[in-house]
């Protein structure tokens, strides 16, 4: 797709720094929770406490303390004199809002102390699927201004960098929708499909009730079984559906990958010779379209025995792309055909483009056995991971949309291009990426990530902002280099 679409506002930007002066703090009342213990819990109890973030106002130091083994947290106030205010803020979609607790353990220093501190508190609610986060909060008591910590939370269900991110992930999540709040429709099929890999790939599977409450939700949307006026949009979740089959064989998560296919297929004519449509007005035949439409016909046969319909479908499409010249001399992907010349529009090499051609290429392989459709996937997978094009000067993957924020599709492109390398990766006997997408990962967690293990959009660093999109490429990212 090109960038120019964007299907989704730029996501909100919220403050990332650790002091707010002059916040209000939120006036809802939160319902006690009570997981392994109630919220109230004396921190005395606590085998363990992690000071994980701070933030200072008027001399004074703002401490959130973390109890990993409960997965509760309290806050304290230091350096500070009686009257004094400390409280706890707890959220349940990753700091947007802290409806699911304000001031929770509200509480004043008392006479004749320098510091105090609240109660203990749950980060998560368990019972109803809520993933939190904590943040300590205070104000001297002559004083109107508030500061807060950053939100953190505890190690439940973030036991390593790769587990933590999906729970970040899924503090994005929302269960009544079914999708990830904070960015597009095509974007939360690649939120699933990176959550359903980390399951994969970590073997921690809190969160698999995500996969049939997804499906379950939308599976009469738009145009049903996730088709829609985007080609490449029903290729995405046909893919995730692929996905889903592979992590629990529900037959239905196949059915509908297959009618994903079928209701793709409809779209490809004669027109330049073959190939898809990106969307249903029949104006662009693009690569993400086309990649997708292979990548989801050669999964399709390698799980359904005896197929020779989705096969052919494969073949013709590879056979189709490789003779539009979109895979152009210097072994890159640019976006498209002109319907003009039906060859290389020469326009934008996107991160995408690489790395989904790549995955299909690693798909069809299997499907296959074609050594030159193996041959041409590390051709790409070679250029992509050098090319300046998509590098900063220090060999960190950067998309060229960066300088602008990349709207409200580029955040996930990333993520779609280490997947597909990941595949290749995971393909070839001697795993020559391992070490690029070791470089990738330890640069994102050193640089772009927050108390709360969220990401950013640079894996150079600096955070900008989160969302799903960016999250789910970091994730993607964690997957393929934990």
């Amino acid at each position: 797709m090109p960038l120019s679409r964007s299907r989704l506002a730029d996501a909100a930007k919220w403050l990332l720094a650790p002091t707010i002066f002059g916040a209000l703090a939120h006036g809802a009342v939160a319902a006690t929770i009570c997981d392994r213990y109630c919220d109230g819990r004396d921190p005395a109890l606590s085998p363990g406490d992690r000071q994980a973030v701070s933030a200072t106002i008027y001399s004074r130091k703002l401490v959130l303390h973390l109890d990993d083994a409960d997965d509760m947290g309290w806050a304290s106030i230091e350096n500070g004199s009686p009257g004094d205010e400390v409280w706890l803020d707890r959220s349940f979609d990753n700091g947007r809002s802290w409806a699911g607790g304000s001031k929770l353990g509200d509480t004043t220093v008392p006479a004749g102390n320098q510091g105090w501190r609240t109660q203990m508190f749950n980060v998560d609610d368990w019972a109803n699927r809520g993933v939190g986060v904590l943040r300590a909060c205070g104000k001297a008591g002559d004083r109107p201004e508030i500061a807060c910590t950053a939100w953190a939370r505890t190690t439940w269900n973030a036991g390593d960098r790769r587990t933590a991110a999906a729970t970040a992930l899924m503090g994005f999540y929302n269960q009544g929708t079914g999708l990830f709040d904070t960015t597009g429709w095509w974007n939360s099929a690649n939120a699933l499909t990176a959550l359903i890999q980390n399951i994969q790939a970590s073997g921690m599977g809190s969160y698999t009730y995500a996969i049939a409450n997804t499906y379950d939700r939308n599976i009469n949307s738009a145009k049903g079984q996730f088709r829609n006026d985007y080609i490449d949009d029903t290729g995405w979740w046909g893919l995730a559906w692929i996905a889903a089959y592979d992590q629990t064989k529900d037959q239905r998560y196949l059915n509908t990958a297959k009618a994903d296919a079928d209701y793709m297929a409809t779209f490809w004519d004669g027109t330049c010779g073959g190939g898809v449509w990106w969307s249903d007005a029949k104006t662009y035949k693009n690569a993400i379209a086309n990649s997708l439409y292979l990548h989801l016909t050669a999964a399709l046969h390698n799980r359904i025995p005896g197929d020779t319909l989705y096969l052919k479908r494969a073949k013709d499409e590879w056979a189709w792309f490789k003779g539009t010249g979109m895979v152009n001399a210097d072994n890159l992907v640019n976006d498209g055909i002109s319907l003009t010349t039906c060859k290389n529009n020469g326009s934008q090499v996107w991160t995408y483009n690489q790395g989904v051609l790549v995955g299909a290429l690693a798909e069809l392989y299997r499907a296959t056995g074609d050594k030159t459709v193996k041959t041409m996937a590390k051709r790409i997978a070679n250029a992509s991971t050098t090319t300046p094009l998509l590098h900063d000067a220090n060999g960190i993957l950067r998309e060229p949309c960066e300088n602008n924020g990349c709207g409200g599709d580029g955040p996930s492109f990333k993520g779609a291009h280490v997947r597909g390398l990941r595949a290749l990766n995971t393909l070839l006997a001697k795993h020559p990426y391992t070490a690029y997408l070791k470089r990738q990962a330890d640069s994102a967690y050193a640089n772009d990530r927050n108390p709360q293990d969220a990401y950013g959009l640079h894996f150079a660093g600096p955070l900008d902002s989160i969302d799903a999109a960016r999250q789910h490429s970091a994730l993607d990212l964690l997957n393929a280099a934990p």
